[in-house]
């Protein structure tokens, strides 16, 4: 019988742990290597005491960046627009690392009307019990905007296009509106529609007007939706130009703990190559969708940017030539829920889910008013039709089809 003291490993174990054999470095392919670590190695304790992460320059730890994730943020900083970028494990922790980083008891941040559901619902419970207070204003109206700023103001949310109702907001009049009347605030976007490709959050001058940089202070984006493009990945980003900025949210970041898996960004690197092809086939089949929502008379309301009646789409066309294949369709207010959930019920290619940009088109009943605290303007159950991959013409055969359950 072996003594309890008795080493269980041979010689080998340390010699397999400390090989000496080192790859050649003269790789190169289409594909980034995916660098995963938790610990990362210092030659001495000089280099120890003395490396910073926060410029990129070097690599301290695992949370802190690996050459496969500052490869993908060099990489969406040119998708964005942008000088600096950090990782986050999903769109939500993105707009919370923002409001995190800066606002404090006391201040007060301003919503769009069409804001993303979880980013409202981050504000009335975690943020209110903080002592952070938040105000509504209409996205489609910079007086509205005006009318909202106060001196704790110091953080104003922008979405382009709204969640679901797909308003589009004048971005040029509500970032004047906040210079001017709220100096003192920070000025962020949820990009995750425009997924950089749209429109530039950071350059929205006109010529003579404004100053080539004029635009938003930050902007975050769902990665889970076209860049990653797939269906598989959960990852956000931040992004923005100033480096003090760029900094001061880094520190946030490291204190929160957020980190993303090698896996998932080599999955995001592999997506983006393809990002402007599938966000220009999602936006034409979104608009023969829409067209084709306009003849059917189930439907009393199409929203989709590029359409002349749907709310915004002056500023969009002032700002955009494309747009995400979202289109939400509102349904006849006569037409009862339960018959619309039928209808949704009915449909074979279109997958009931959240989420959008990936192959598979998706589809999702809403009732308008969870959605608005200032508008009446949408009546009856709206249905938002995330445009996948799929043949167009096999598409709108599945909403004929569908549409045949109503009764």
């Amino acid at each position: 019988m072996a003594d309890e003291h008795d080493d269980p490993t041979s010689p080998v174990s340390t010699a397999l742990i400390h090989h000496a054999y080192r790859a050649p470095v003269e790789w190169d392919a289409i594909p980034v290597g995916v660098h995963k670590a938790s610990t990362v190695f210092f030659p001495n304790v000089k280099a120890l005491r003395e490396r910073r992460w926060i410029d990129k320059s070097a690599y301290t730890y695992g949370l802190k960046g690996t050459p496969t994730s500052f490869t993908l943020e060099a990489r969406l900083a040119v998708l964005e627009g942008a000088e600096h970028v950090m990782l986050v494990p999903s769109g939500l922790a993105a707009i919370t690392l923002v409001d995190l980083a800066l606002l404090k008891t006391g201040d007060e941040l301003l919503l769009p009307d069409n804001v993303y559901g979880p980013s409202l619902s981050l504000a009335q419970h975690e943020l209110a019990r903080w002592g952070i207070s938040h105000r509504f204003y209409d996205p489609l109206d910079a007086a509205s905007l005006a009318q909202s700023i106060t001196p704790a103001t110091k953080l104003v949310w922008l979405e382009a296009a709204g969640s679901v109702t797909m308003e589009f907001p004048d971005l040029r009049g509500l970032i004047r509106t906040a210079r001017a009347l709220a100096p003192q605030a920070r000025i962020a976007i949820d990009h995750t529609w425009g997924a950089g490709l749209a429109f530039n959050p950071f350059r929205l001058g006109e010529p003579g007007v404004d100053a080539d940089d004029f635009g938003v202070d930050i902007a975050v984006h769902a990665l889970t939706k076209f860049p990653s493009g797939g269906g598989d990945v959960l990852m956000g980003s931040v992004a923005c130009r100033d480096v003090a900025l760029h900094h001061h949210l880094s520190w946030t970041h490291s204190r929160l703990g957020y980190g993303v898996g090698a896996d998932d960004v080599s999955a995001v690197l592999r997506g983006l190559p393809t990002i402007e092809l599938r966000y220009r086939a999602q936006d034409l089949a979104a608009r023969r969708i829409a067209a084709w929502a306009q003849t059917r008379p189930e439907f009393v309301r199409v929203l989709h940017p590029a359409l002349p009646a749907s709310p915004g789409h002056a500023h969009w066309a002032a700002l955009c030539t494309q747009a995400a294949g979202l289109v939400t369709v509102a349904f006849d207010p006569a037409i009862a829920s339960a018959r619309v959930d039928a209808f949704v019920d009915a449909l074979r290619l279109f997958r009931i889910g959240w989420s959008w940009a990936g192959p598979v088109s998706l589809v999702a009943p809403y009732d308008p008013a969870t959605l608005r605290k200032r508008s009446s303007d949408y009546r009856g159950t709206l249905v938002r039709l995330c445009i996948g991959l799929e043949n167009v013409d096999d598409l709108i055969a599945d909403l004929t089809q569908a549409l045949g359950a109503l009764g």
